[in-house]
């Protein structure tokens, strides 16, 4: 296919040294050389999306590049033994978007081993509603299940209730059977939330503690945090003894100030939620599962679909915490 061109967003330094995104026409031959050529129909829109595409040099370190760590679509060209011509396929995590050209271009060339089938009971749009937010989320809540959580154990706790991986974590909960508490920022969309299946909304001030005590009264039996910091520290100490903190991301501050008590004299057991690398195998089993048994009721409520063209603005939303579910590509229109 040399020769043939493809549209793309591509983050580039300009000349006063910032990088800003923009939509470009890209040759296929410009794609590194893997063993899988990939067609995409849809991506979807991440924070880490929008770090990459505004100059992150922790997350991308040369420019110009093409973000987007989730894609979905056809496969070209197949130089693996598991995937053909046509086959529909999803990649999400590994380095796709982050040093490999990502999702965010018509057309994408990775390893075999970042492929995966796309699983039986998804469409290519509903696959992206979930992306990198969703198998995160569902990955929190199988890992906490593999620890002992239940619904009769009492409520859990979802802060960053209104980013997309805290949306679908809530949808998938309840779901399931728990009653979950929704902590934000925006409790003028209390409505959304109780939409989505939670029982209660408070706002992040209430979890947040200011006393300095080493513990707290506990106040839910699991915790799927997506904002660290100050809130993470406190919610730690508000945990009813065995429960599990499943610990999704850093919004709000990649530092944890606590002490071993939460550990020594309760059990709470800290989860660290890495979806990036996770193995294959362990991948498409939770995938399988959001596919089927966890599937989100909500997902058309929670996602928003918009053109290649859209994202660049969508991008500088994001970065403002002026989105609220999840962002999804057509990338073709």
């Amino acid at each position: 296919m040399t020769g043939e061109t493809y549209r793309a967003l591509v983050a580039s330094e300009e000349s006063n040294g910032l990088v800003a995104p923009s939509v470009k026409e890209l040759n296929i031959s410009s794609l590194p050389a893997n063993e899988v050529l990939i067609q995409v129909k849809y991506s979807s829109l991440n924070y880490k999306d929008a770090l990459s595409a505004t100059g992150n040099r922790g997350i991308t370190r040369r420019y110009p590049h093409t973000p987007g760590i989730d894609a979905c679509g056809t496969v070209v060209y197949s130089a693996h033994p598991e995937f053909h011509k046509g086959d529909q396929v999803v990649v999400c995590g590994y380095d796709l978007g982050m040093n490999t050209p990502g999702g965010f271009g018509q057309f994408i060339n990775v390893p075999g081993s970042w492929v995966m089938p796309l699983p039986e009971g998804l469409s290519f749009r509903e696959s992206m509603m979930l992306g990198t937010a969703g198998f995160t989320a569902g990955l929190a809540i199988d890992r906490m299940l593999h620890n002992g959580q239940a619904p009769e154990n009492g409520p859990v706790l979802v802060t960053g209730a209104g980013g997309g991986l805290g949306s679908l974590a809530i949808n998938i909960l309840s779901g399931m059977g728990f009653q979950v508490i929704a902590a934000t920022g925006k409790t003028a969309d209390a409505g959304y939330f109780r939409s989505l299946g939670a029982a209660e909304v408070i706002a992040r001030e209430e979890v947040t503690d200011q006393s300095g005590k080493l513990l707290l009264r506990p106040r839910w039996a699991g915790v799927v945090d997506t904002v660290g910091g100050e809130i993470l520290s406190s919610v730690i100490k508000s945990c009813k003894p065995h429960g599990n903190v499943a610990v999704c991301g850093n919004a709000l501050s990649y530092e944890l100030h606590t002490s071993v008590y939460p550990f020594i004299l309760n059990g709470i057991n800290l989860l660290g939620i890495e979806s990036a690398t996770w193995p294959m195998i362990r991948r498409r089993q939770v995938w399988d599962k959001l596919a089927t048994d966890w599937k989100p009721q909500m997902l058309n409520e929670i996602s928003k679909e918009i053109s290649l063209d859209e994202l660049p603005h969508y991008i500088g939303l994001i970065l403002k915490s002026n989105i609220r579910g999840r962002v999804f590509v057509n990338m073709e229109t």
